[in-house]
């Protein structure tokens, strides 16, 4: 994406915007909070600041740019939207994301929605759990009482 992609998305391109894309497309990390957008930036040396970082990715996430997930209760974290459909298993000790596709699953939610009388316009799927690693140190108590905190 660049500066053609904000235009196409009725969106100027402005610094703070270049500076946000261009960071979520290098990041390794997909799904990021607007705090840590603005910590990420900030060691980069790039000063925007954090309520710019919440409106752009709050434009971002009006254009189809980025999609907003509530992982953790009250804590939203944003996405790169790359145009491919995907659910999300949430590790609710660490906050690691993990990202799959299960046509099974996804087969069965449009039959429900077909089922039930309705046309399916969106949906998402995420299902909480302990992950692998947070498993093998079971003796440790849950870091959250519910999700956990996503990355």
């Amino acid at each position: 994406m660049e500066s053609q992609d904000l235009k196409r998305a009725g969106l100027k391109a402005t610094l703070p915007r270049l500076k946000i894309l261009k960071f979520l497309e290098e990041s390794k990390q997909r799904h990021m909070s607007a705090e840590e957008v603005y910590k990420a930036l900030l060691e980069a040396g790039d000063e925007v600041g954090l309520a710019t970082i919440y409106r752009v990715l709050t434009q971002f996430e009006s254009a189809g740019l980025v999609t907003r997930h509530h992982f953790d209760e009250g804590h939203s974290v944003f996405e790169l939207n790359l145009g491919e459909h995907h659910d999300h298993i949430v590790c609710v000790r660490c906050g690691r994301v993990d990202e799959f596709v299960d046509e099974i699953i996804e087969e069965r939610q449009h039959r429900i929605a077909e089922e039930k009388g309705y046309e399916m316009t969106d949906h998402a799927l995420y299902i909480y759990g302990i992950c692998p690693d947070c498993r093998k140190t079971q003796g440790r108590g849950p870091r959250t009482q519910g999700r956990g905190k996503a990355n």
